[in-house]
């Protein structure tokens, strides 16, 4: 149980369920409305969703093995590694995950004939690592990592699918059909995905000011003062919702002239713009590190509400 803690495995369900979300709820519903099926054999994506899901862990792993002392001051119930779990099992679990993430990777690389594809995993792994280590420490770049490592996460399955669409290139061509709708659907994901966990790390960053001043990290509470980071985090907040009200717009002109997407519309506005302005007053307001943490919690909540609506998005293509 213990090393299931390690490994965040709530957090690695949530990883898996995302990419098959946008595979079976968005990708394949989409292709289907041209008459086109996914090419990735079920037992490559579910190795592509292991590949990832382990090196997902292996990162939390690393990063809990550099984070023993702050987190002691922070957040001393969470604290596993040097307690139920020896330092030395942790990096060698650490390992572990790692080898037989980019090995997995590797072998999907090689059936979908991009070898190249595998360094994605690599350079995943060096990240992790590093973020661990240094990245984390510095002003702004460590959220921008993690942003940028939760963003690609819907994006994998896209990746490793388009080049298998070339049996579809004479078809696409001479009927002019554009599968631009579905890179937009999935970097529409991604892009969401980044915003908010962005916003998330600032947040936990203002949660865990005592223990990175302690230790001299240069958080953006801790560079700017708490004050100053609620701005900021509350400014990327409306961009965020801006964004969305932007992408929204542009899916309307996907809809034959004269027609309204009102399930969109009403999910839209009470599962993501309402709990966005909540979340918002919730930074405005947040007084300790309690609030702080009710208001990283919302910000979770608000993803999973944007992933759940690929349920209405495949009901709505049906």
């Amino acid at each position: 149980m213990e090393i299931l803690r390690l490994v965040r495995y709530k957090n690695l369900l949530i990883v898996a369920a995302t990419m098959l979300l946008v595979r079976y709820f968005i990708m394949e519903p989409i292709l289907h409305s041209f008459g086109f099926e996914l090419q990735l054999g079920l037992l490559s994506f579910a190795m592509l969703v292991m590949a990832t899901v382990c090196i997902t862990a292996a990162g939390y792993v690393i990063n809990d093995y550099f984070d023993t002392r702050t987190d002691l001051v922070n957040r001393p119930q969470t604290v596993v590694v040097g307690k139920s779990v020896s330092r030395r099992m942790a990096i060698a679990i650490h390992m572990v995950l790692s080898a037989l993430g980019i090995f997995l990777g590797l072998l999907v690389a090689i059936k979908i004939g991009r070898p190249i594809f595998s360094l994605l995993f690599v350079l995943a792994t060096g990240v992790l690592w590093f973020y661990s280590t240094t990245y984390k420490r510095q002003l702004i770049i460590g959220n921008l990592v993690v942003a940028t490592l939760t963003g690609l996460v819907p994006l994998i399955p896209l990746i490793f699918e388009y080049p298998l669409f070339d049996i579809y290139w004479d078809v696409i061509a001479l009927y002019h059909i554009n599968l631009y709708k579905m890179v937009y659907w999935v970097g529409g994901y991604a892009l969401f995905a980044f915003l908010l966990t962005f916003v998330r790390e600032i947040v936990k960053d203002i949660e865990d000011f005592e223990g990175d001043t302690v230790y001299g990290r240069n958080t953006i509470p801790v560079h700017f003062g708490i004050k100053a980071s609620k701005i900021i985090a509350s400014s990327l907040l409306m961009i965020t919702l801006i964004v969305l009200i932007f992408l929204f717009a542009s899916y309307m002109r996907f809809l034959p002239s004269g027609k309204f997407d009102y399930y969109t519309f009403i999910y839209f506005v009470l599962f993501i713009l309402v709990p966005i302005f909540v979340l918002f007053v919730m930074l405005l307001l947040a007084q300790n590190k309690d609030d702080y943490h009710k208001a990283s919690r919302m910000n979770k909540f608000i993803m999973l509400f944007g992933l759940l609506y690929t349920f209405v998005f495949r009901w709505l293509i049906i």
